[in-house]
């Protein structure tokens, strides 16, 4: 009788296990491996062994100003592509409402397409587009100016070309969002004599919150890497380390200066960052969630 109600129960950590095991290896095992490095000094070089350190590669660090400009920069980045990731899908999910049959899947479709592109494919594209000069936007305005090699408009270009990549995923999202609101609230806030304004601000952007948060999370956990194959493909981190944000700073530790422990520190310290707000953000969605309910 024990014996059977001990397979019961084992039953559903049994469909879990392959599940459980591969996220053991490929997440958590490389997070201990990476904390353990970052006690370390080591080189990579063949032949060397690492010597341990404590938490010396940490206090270096946090000391180092490119590091503080690089977290800052990661901020920055993060703000600037709100708006294409929350923002201006609600407006085209808004807009895309009055668009009706075979239109508006042409529509979406045109939309979503640049997610589909891969990051290296539309750095050298949008690198085209931007040469100094030559470019198709430099003829457009008229202008001579470097975009990509500025250190003034290279971050923003980052945030519009990723921005661009970004913007097709997330119009998917709110479109889903918006299409599990009960159509019955609008229905009655119509009869109530509501305006198109009105039934947006006072029904359909509550009821989108948990949507919307969900956005944020992700552009706050998924930036930093989304943003590496641009950066590598088209500004090597540069001009002035102007697009040097956390994730390339680290990777550029690792493989330009092969210190392998200050690059598992400033990974652990990425990863601890990440997730205090991510653990914030999925706070905040649950209480958004609760009150909706």
């Amino acid at each position: 009788m024990i014996a059977r109600r001990l397979r019961r129960r084992a039953v559903p950590y049994l469909y879990l296990a392959p599940a459980l095991i591969l996220l053991v290896v490929w997440t958590y095992r490389p997070l201990v491996q990476a904390l353990e490095l970052s006690t370390y000094s080591w080189n990579l070089l063949p032949g060397t062994s690492p010597v341990t350190v404590g938490g010396a590669n940490y206090e270096r660090l946090l000391k180092l100003p490119s590091f503080r400009e690089s977290v800052w920069r990661t901020v920055v980045l993060i703000l600037g592509l709100l708006p294409f990731t929350v923002v201006l899908p609600v407006i085209i999910c808004l807009a895309a409402r009055k668009v009706s049959g075979r239109a508006r899947t042409l529509y979406q479709a045109m939309i979503f397409t640049p997610f589909l592109v891969a990051p290296v494919a539309a750095a050298a594209v949008w690198r085209w587009l931007l040469h100094p000069g030559t470019g198709f936007v430099d003829r457009l305005l008229g202008s001579d100016r470097n975009w990509v090699y500025d250190a003034a408009t290279a971050p923003w270009v980052i945030v519009v070309v990723t921005g661009w990549q970004l913007l097709g995923f997330a119009n998917l999202v709110v479109a889903a969002g918006m299409a599990s609101i009960n159509g019955e609230y609008e229905q009655a806030a119509r009869v109530d004599g509501a305006s198109s304004w009105q039934v947006h601000r006072f029904i359909t952007l509550p009821l989108l919150r948990p949507t919307l948060l969900f956005l944020v999370l992700t552009t706050v956990l998924l930036t930093p890497i989304l943003t590496f194959p641009l950066i590598d493909s088209m500004t090597q981190g540069g001009p002035a380390q102007s697009t040097t944000n956390i994730y390339y700073l680290l990777w550029e530790y690792a493989f330009h200066t092969f210190d392998a422990g200050l690059s598992a520190a400033a990974g652990v310290l990425l990863f601890t960052g990440f997730a205090v707000v991510a653990a914030l953000l999925v706070w905040m969605s649950e209480k958004v969630s609760f009150h909706d309910d």
